[in-house]
């Protein structure tokens, strides 16, 4: 049963292809990456997609939920696909719109085929990302109601799977266990597989864990009641790079140092518009690298007086802004552990 389908992108499409015709020229190259970005995501979601509700459209063992975005306990999670199977086993599906090439090395490293430049190149790990979204979404499965037995609660064994195109070439490694990175055809198949390789125990605890078509869809429609959609306004957002990049007109001196924690929803990724981000450093110092669509997004601060010159400082997870002339540091990003 399909509880939840894939949210219509059309309007945020047409409100970048409406900017693209105003914009200045500074503003276009930013505009045409997200609306590159956008398209190769609903494609590969729209693939995989297929594949699932074409198997599973009428399966009453099965609940699927489709572009799913959760905010727990001040976390963010955007899930391409949920599939709730009977005996509470949950399959989380993360896509990734990579047609060409995917070569994973023995440490586990993923990179990616560049037909421009015929080389690999690194990415963001989607198994990382997916731990991650895998984390929320545990968090989630506490604030809905599920089935008891023998006055004990039920509670659902999680899995990940990694989604390519089926045009995609896999190079795997030999020891590096990579059996959760499937082509979006064989999706079914390898879930259906899941089952057969697991041990005589889960075998057992999947049995007793079997819970009617109907238990199944009220646990679904639960998790879609959690999903908070969260439309990007890019008229807004391209509005805000130019006042960032123009600079506050005055500083006011802070002594004391703010370690509040920031709303990491104020940031987004300037290709996809997704808040899933880390800060990296590379050649040209710090940067927003998105786990997403492995865009990247500068960082620019400011503290906007004549002379003065932010910077980050890096503690653990931790990245303060501080401006040495005006004696500031305040908290301004925290990578997720």
């Amino acid at each position: 049963m399909i509880l939840k389908g894939i949210d219509d992108k059309t309007s945020q499409l047409a409100s970048l292809e409406a900017l693209l015709t105003t914009a200045q020229a500074s503003a276009r190259a930013g505009i045409q990456r997200d609306i590159a970005a956008i398209r190769a995501g609903i494609k590969a979601e729209q693939e995989a997609a297929y594949y699932i509700d074409f198997d599973l459209r009428d399966s009453e063992r099965t609940a699927v939920i489709h572009d799913l975005r959760l905010e727990v306990d001040g976390r963010v999670a955007q899930i391409d696909h949920v599939v709730i199977h009977k005996t509470l086993t949950v399959f989380v599906l993360e896509t990734k719109h990579i047609a060409s090439g995917l070569k994973i090395t023995e440490d586990g490293e993923f990179l990616r085929w560049n037909d421009y430049k015929k080389t690999y190149e690194g990415m963001a790990s989607p198994l990382a990302q997916n731990e991650r979204h895998l984390a929320v979404l545990k968090d989630a499965f506490q604030k809905i109601e599920l089935p008891t037995r023998l006055g004990m609660r039920l509670d659902p064994v999680f899995r990940s799977f990694i989604v390519v195109s089926p045009q995609a070439r896999i190079d795997r490694p030999k020891k590096f266990d990579t059996s959760c990175v499937i082509k979006s055809d064989g999706l079914i198949e390898a879930m259906e597989k899941s089952f057969d390789r697991a041990g005589v125990l889960s075998t057992f605890g999947a049995a007793a864990r079997l819970v009617s078509s109907d238990t199944v869809s009220d646990i679904g429609r639960q998790l879609v009641g959690l999903h908070r959609p969260s439309p990007i306004d890019y008229t807004q957002k391209y509005q805000s790079l130019a006042a960032i990049d123009a600079g506050p007109s005055a500083c006011e001196p802070a002594v004391e140092v703010r370690t509040q924690v920031p709303d990491a929803d104020r940031f987004a990724c300037r290709r996809c518009g997704k808040a899933d981000l880390t800060i990296q450093h590379g050649r040209y110092g710090y940067y927003f690298k998105c786990s997403s669509c492995d865009g990247n997004t500068p960082i620019k601060i400011d503290c906007g007086k004549e002379g003065h010159k932010e910077r980050l400082r890096k503690q653990g997870p931790k990245f303060f802004r501080e401006c040495a002339e005006c004696g500031s540091s305040s908290l301004f990003f925290e990578n997720a552990s």
